[in-house]
């Protein structure tokens, strides 16, 4: 037996990008180490990853392409080659473009590989086409243009760059989830008796870990932050100077500070008067308290004014000119990658209507869209307005294709089935979006069976579509070379060594941001933002609804999205579909901890296991993970509940942002 090790990359949808050691022997990947050497993760891998290989050599992948004989959603196919499935892919996309134009064609991909060339290429490939762009919304954008309203491309704190505050307040981030790497820091700073103070709907992942958990309703974190200022100002502990000297607009939205008062704040938060006025104290008495930021709360029809609000907030005492601020928003100010080396926008010369990601179940079940194509994505899963989607997925008039690993909840809806590969089989960089970090990594397995990766896919595709740019000729080891030749300014500046690993395989350090010079057109912090219709920031509402109670996701530990639902180690220790509720809320619907219950509004009903816990919000109820349609109780999981509305700005997923009721079922 022949054994190597080769350096890898995580490509799932965490801000860390994690790095790995590959054991491969006699051709197979045999297990995964945690590498210390990487400057992120330093040889912290979550549970989901630490069994990678299970998931890569697991009995259940599609290896081969597979045609659709039964009724869509039966899951009844039959082996084809792949000269047969381009064959009819191509022929069937001819004849529609021809006679419906390529307005006809929709695509849908998002974070099931979140690597730069693998993830991104099919856009050159559909602006070739002509095909209806995609508007990629479904996680944070909300989140991040809020960011950017305030601090414009200045860059927030690198998570590695917390350990020196001495205050820390995790807001509406579930860590043990999606920021492993940084819970030693959390850990240790309580061990060290500094404050960690959790603001949460749902605070049962965190609850253990912090000094002290403040649980608030769901789209009203914007009005917490403004009660925070107010005291903040009241108290004279506003860094005024900095704030007058630093920033646009404070004297005017000084002025509009004293509505928002704790008690105000109590009516609309839950959070009692008295806390908010603590916790402002204890904020504005610490030299440099860092506000870790989840993105949920940037999940609701306010989320870019809330998280507009939450970064104003993190100003307030001069944090940043002393170690303080934000962490968890764009940790870079320019980009790591040429993006449109792999997009090529050029390639589209036919302007068509978009489709976002958020509302696809409204595009496909309009019978205009002719044609889906699915990779790196499981919309039947993981996008709102599950009952839509399906509905679209079920049209016989629809030609769907779908790129996949495994028989998901899209794939069964599919005429076409093609076989993909895993990250340890193709080749690609990596940009981290949570830290400072750049890396790549060349393929260290053959692909098993007859997979290929989603650049090979579309270069045969492109190939039988006619399309013969030179772009679509290129391998992807090609492809990563052609980035590496063309790097931007911040690779062009690394040492030679550093050029070395990324041509070889393997991850660098990049250099921390300057947070201290204001990347915005006034080149100061924008409290004021004259191009926006809220040019003052104040609280809007949620969307909302009729229904009493408000409806949140969290995410697992277990599962990320719908991927390693095709591991059993993962899905037992996850265990059933909760839904966690506030005793009182509990009580007054006669429910008790592991009833079966219904959860219901105007767009559907989902079974759930009750979870009574007194660390959810009052009028609140969370449901964690995404689970397979055969795995829930009734067929249905949390995203059947959630409307398409978009957010303020960003046209981002509002999720979070719904209301139900329950009752015993």
């Amino acid at each position: 037996m022949s054994e190597i090790i080769k350096k890898a990359v995580c490509p799932y949808d965490c801000p860390t990008t994690c790095g790995f050691k590959a054991v491969i022997e006699d051709g197979k990947l045999k297990k995964i180490i945690p590498d210390e050497s990487h400057p992120a993760s330093a040889g912290i891998l979550c549970r989901k990853m630490r069994n990678y290989e299970r998931s890569v050599n697991s009995p259940d992948r599609i290896l081969t392409p597979l045609m659709r004989t039964g009724k869509k959603g039966s899951g009844e196919f039959k082996k084809i080659s792949w000269d047969e499935a381009v064959d009819i892919i191509g022929e069937r996309w001819q004849d529609i473009i021809s006679r419906y134009g390529a307005g006809a064609v929709v695509y849908c991909y998002y974070s099931g590989v979140m690597s730069d060339i693998q993830r991104h290429c099919g856009e050159a490939f559909f602006n070739r086409m002509g095909a209806r762009p995609l508007v990629k919304t479904l996680c944070s954008t909300a989140k991040g243009v809020g960011y950017a309203s305030v601090m414009g491309r200045t860059a927030c704190l690198d998570p590695r760059e917390i350990g020196g505050a001495d205050m820390y307040i995790v807001w509406g981030s579930d860590m043990t989830a999606t920021r492993i790497q940084s819970m030693p820091d959390i850990v240790r700073a309580k061990n060290e008796g500094k404050r960690v103070v959790l603001i949460e709907v749902c605070a049962e992942a965190m609850k253990n870990f912090c000094d002290e958990k403040i649980l608030v309703k769901p789209g009203t974190d914007g009005a917490l932050a403004l009660a925070m200022m107010h005291v903040i100002v009241r108290e004279g502990m506003a860094d005024e100077d900095f704030l007058r000297e630093n920033t646009d607009g404070y004297d005017e939205f000084k002025e509009t500070l004293p509505e928002y008062t704790p008690e105000w704040a109590e009516k609309i938060t839950g959070v009692p008067a008295e806390a908010i006025e603590k916790l402002a104290v204890e904020y504005g008495s610490a030299k440099a308290p860092v506000i870790i930021l989840g993105s949920g709360n940037s999940r609701y029809g306010n989320g870019a004014m809330t998280v507009r609000l939450i970064t104003i907030l993190s100003h307030f005492t001069g944090a940043w000119t002393r170690g303080g601020g934000i962490c968890g928003c764009t940790t870079t100010d320019s980009a790591y990658v040429k993006g449109e080396l792999i997009t090529r926008p050029d390639l589209r010369t036919e302007k068509q209507p978009s489709v976002n990601i958020n509302q696809l179940g409204a595009a496909i079940k309009d019978e205009s869209v002719k044609t889906l194509y699915v990779y790196a994505s499981n919309p039947a899963n993981s996008v709102s307005d599950t009952k839509a989607v399906i509905e679209g997925l079920s049209r016989e008039d629809l030609f769907t294709v779908v790129h996949e690993r495994f028989m998901t909840d899209t794939a069964r809806y599919a005429d076409i089935i093609l076989p993909a590969t895993f990250s340890v089989e193709q080749s690609d960089i990596y940009q981290a979006y949570g830290y400072c970090t750049l890396a790549t990594a060349r393929k260290a397995v053959e692909p098993a069976g007859e997979s290929k990766s989603n650049w090979d896919t579309f270069r045969l595709l492109a190939e039988k579509m006619g399309y013969d740019d030179e772009h679509f000729k290129l391998t992807e080891d090609e492809m990563l070379d052609k980035i590496l030749d063309d790097p931007t300014p911040a690779v062009s500046a690394l040492s030679v060594g550093d050029k070395k690993t990324l041509r070889e395989g393997g991850w660098v350090a990049m250099p921390f941001t300057d947070h201290h010079t204001w990347k915005t057109k006034t080149g100061k912090i924008q409290i004021a933002n004259e191009k926006l219709k809220d040019r003052l920031p104040a609280f809007i509402e949620a969307h909302g609804g009729g229904y009493p109670l408000r409806l949140v996701s969290v995410p697992s530990e277990h599962t990320l999205n719908s991927i390693f639902n095709e591991r059993d180690d993962m899905k037992k220790a996850r265990g059933e579909l909760k839904l966690f509720i506030n005793p009182a809320d509990a009580e007054e619907r006669g429910i008790n901890n592991g009833d079966g219950i219904i959860c219901f509004n105007d767009l559907a009903e989902a079974a759930f296991k009750a979870a009574v816990t007194e660390n959810v919000a009052r009028g609140a109820v969370a449901a964690v993970g995404i689970y397979e349609m055969k795995n829930t109780p009734s067929g249905l999981g949390v995203n059947a509940l959630q409307h398409d509305r978009l957010s303020d700005r960003g046209e981002a997923t509002t999720m979070n942002d719904n209301t139900v009721d329950i009752r015993l079922g």
